[in-house]
């Protein structure tokens, strides 16, 4: 079993059944987080993509908020100035590399929103496959406001998923949007009342964790190619996934279950 480490760093790691939670614990600052709490995150994920016990990943935040992105006034509270590139060298390491995992990693992954999600915090939630959020949360990009350009993604994410006018919208104009606004324009999969957000996300992590990952993994990553290859690039990853896939023991179950009509019982594998 892989050994994920202590909790720390804000970060709050529990596996359970093949569902590796990770919650975001830091209440106080509505989930900010640390330059070390993002490179434990980036351990995590690392690990977690090569773990076969895994079949969902659920991410979520303490407290009343999900994440309020990174906390940059703990990063620049001392007096010296960060040396000349610093950023530019390390956060193709840090938050980048945090949207990269999420992405690419062939398990889903369940976003669980409430309160803020910020900057950073957006990301995520916009990163994931699937963004449960609560009605009355708030999804913001509040980067030009804070005086600098947008990072971790969200000028790739935002236009493939809300289209580039909204993208600018959000970007530019620093534009909030309730929970049930971010499920209208496209951003999140689902928004719900605050008192069902635990429910609707459990019922959802549960019909994951029971699906023939290796299919869903590879279906992902389908996905995600195909949005920047052609039709012909498309169909080879589709031919590469399905011969994959029906090499599984969950392919021989899907069709032992058809044949006998009954519904299936994928372990995964």
């Amino acid at each position: 079993m892989t050994d994920y480490g202590a909790t720390g760093d804000g970060v709050a790691v529990d596996v359970n059944g093949g569902i590796l939670e990770l919650c975001l614990d830091r209440p106080d600052r509505r989930n900010a987080l640390t330059l070390a709490g993002i490179v434990r995150l980036v351990d995590v994920l690392s690990r977690a993509s090569t773990d076969d016990a895994l079949r969902v990943v659920v991410i979520r935040g303490a407290g009343e908020n999900f994440c309020s992105g990174a906390d940059w006034v703990s990063q620049n509270t001392g007096e010296a100035r960060p040396r000349s590139g610093s950023i530019q060298r390390r956060t193709p390491l840090q938050a980048h590399r945090l949207i990269e995992l999420l992405i690419a990693i062939q398990l889903p992954v369940v976003c669980v929103v409430q309160g803020w999600a910020a900057g950073l915090g957006c990301q995520l939630a916009l990163a994931a496959d699937f963004t449960l959020a609560a009605d009355s949360s708030r999804f913001w990009e509040p980067f030009l406001d804070r005086g600098f350009s947008p990072d971790s993604g969200a000028t790739w994410l935002l236009p493939r998923l809300v289209g580039l006018a909204r993208a600018r919208e959000l970007l530019l104009l620093g534009r909030k949007l309730s929970g049930d606004e971010a499920q209208e324009w496209g951003l999140i999969h689902r928004a719900v009342p605050e008192q069902e957000l635990e429910g609707a996300a459990r019922e959802l992590i549960e019909r994951l964790a029971a699906a023939p990952t290796v299919a869903v993994g590879l279906t992902k990553q389908a996905l995600n190619k195909g949005l920047e290859t052609g039709l012909r690039q498309a169909m080879a990853e589709e031919a590469y996934g399905l011969e994959l896939s029906s090499r599984t023991g969950d392919f021989r179950e899907g069709l032992a279950a058809f044949r006998e009509g009954r519904s299936p019982n994928f372990e995964g594998r």
